[in-house]
């Protein structure tokens, strides 16, 4: 069963998390903010309503004609939910809630209407606002149905919180792009400098910290540039250099009158240090500048396996197993390389100990978006524990030590190779002896 990997968020995402966080944070902070300060204004607002209405019923009762006064308080009962009940002492009586604002409108009320002032949310099972009121020797309720404590929102908030979301959402975004576009730009031109090839310059613009990350990066990417064409002469230089006194020398070796088996091992000796060279200009060559092309891999293949002439020698066989029409994007030259390079260690080291036999499997299918070439043999191997060894430059396994050929550069060179093309190299053991390269490309689609 495969585990789940879980991916570290990206930077975009993580800034807009943030944002959107504080934008939230802010809100909520505006909000309490608001409703703190806006208590005690909206305290003297409610009880001044409140004590208005008392007021206006106690004249009513007062000062009104008596044969109209049924008719007033019906009017108030009805238009504007004003009751009046006659204040029993068995009546039950149920305090207003405790909260703040709820606290500061009850001391107001009793403020304004006098220390005896009774203020209750239910008498006798009816819920409401309840005001007590003295009219001379006779005590009343007069009954609110309607609580102005009580807040009220209509249905037009909803509209106005979804307007500011979106409006929100889409200020993280631009907000969050902008302070990112450098950095994927950066990103983007590292890993194109990583592959060897040659970014395009940052722009030198924006805020001091990008500017000057950007300026430093365009002076590296020149250094490496000129570091890179100074290489490239030294290269030419020593290959020029070294192998003009060896053709030299193998020139007059032929000449010279020496025993065959002398002459054999001379040869022997000098090819080795011309493959030695050739195996360090190809690991220092510098990424091809033209642009790539569609290579079908199972021709590659197949020629690659032509050039090693494998079935030619004694006790060989290779054995194909390509999936047809499996194309990639790349650099032809080089994928040849690499190819050269592990079928050439295949057939050096994969011979089986015991029956000298050379059998190697070349295959190539599709696992998922990738071309996997795979290159197998049957030979002594490598303990699994010095796998991760072998590619890096100059390391060889005990065998490559004993015998001859390279300087322990040929499965670097294909590493290097395989990164250029967005692909990858692994080393596996291949059951029950010998081992397998495995060489990961990005296919293009079928």
């Amino acid at each position: 069963m495969d585990r789940l990997t879980w991916r570290s968020p990206s930077l975009f995402w993580r800034t807009l998390l943030l944002v959107l966080l504080l934008i939230v944070a802010s809100l909520g902070a505006w909000i309490q903010s608001f409703r703190v300060f806006e208590r005690a204004p909206r305290a003297q607002t409610i009880a001044q309503q409140v004590v208005s209405v008392v007021n206006i019923t106690r004249a009513a009762l007062l000062y009104s004609d008596p044969f109209v006064r049924r008719d007033l308080l019906a009017e108030l009962a009805a238009n504007e939910g004003v009751r009046i009940y006659p204040l029993e002492p068995t009546d039950e009586v149920e305090p207003l809630p405790d909260a703040p604002l709820i606290k500061l409108v009850e001391g107001t009320i009793a403020s304004k209407l006098g220390p005896g002032t009774r203020v209750a949310a239910r008498v006798n099972g009816t819920r409401g606002l309840w005001v007590s009121l003295d009219i001379e020797d006779d005590r009343y309720w007069v009954f609110l149905d309607r609580d102005p404590a009580a807040r009220t929102y209509g249905t037009q908030w909803i509209g106005w919180a979804a307007v500011a979301l979106v409006l929100s959402l889409i200020g993280a975004v631009v907000i969050t792009r902008l302070i990112n576009r450098p950095l994927a730009r950066l990103s983007q031109a590292a890993a194109e400098l990583g592959s060897g090839r040659s970014p395009a310059a940052l722009p030198e613009v924006g805020p001091v910290e990008i500017r000057t990350v950007n300026e430093n990066f365009n002076r590296m990417v020149a250094d490496l540039g000129k570091l890179e064409a100074d290489r490239a002469v030294l290269l030419a230089g020593i290959s020029h250099d070294l192998r003009t006194p060896l053709a030299r020398l193998r020139l007059e070796l032929e000449m010279a009158q020496v025993p065959d088996v002398a002459r054999g091992a001379m040869v022997g000796d000098i090819e080795q240090i011309d493959n030695i060279v050739r195996q360090f200009l190809d690991y220092a060559r510098k990424a091809p500048q033209a642009p790539a092309e569609d290579i079908d891999l199972a021709l590659l293949i197949e020629s690659a396996v032509r050039r090693a002439r494998i079935d030619a020698q004694p006790a060989s066989h290779v054995d194909l197993r390509l999936a047809q029409h499996l194309k990639v994007r790349g650099h032809r030259t080089e994928l040849d390389r690499a190819l050269d390079n592990l079928l050439t260690n295949a057939v050096r080291y994969g011979r089986a100990a015991e029956s000298g036999v050379l059998s190697i499997t070349v295959s190539l299918a599709r696992h998922d978006d990738f071309a996997i070439v795979g290159v197998a043999d049957h030979g002594p191997g490598v303990p699994s524990d010095q796998i991760e060894r072998l590619m890096r430059p100059f390391e060889r396994g005990e065998a490559a030590r004993s015998g001859s050929g390279g300087a322990g550069l040929g499965l670097p060179i294909v590493d290097r190779i395989a990164r250029m093309h967005g692909g990858s190299l692994r080393l596996l053991t291949n059951p029950p002896h010998g081992l397998r390269a495995e060489l990961a490309l990005p296919a293009q689609p079928a």
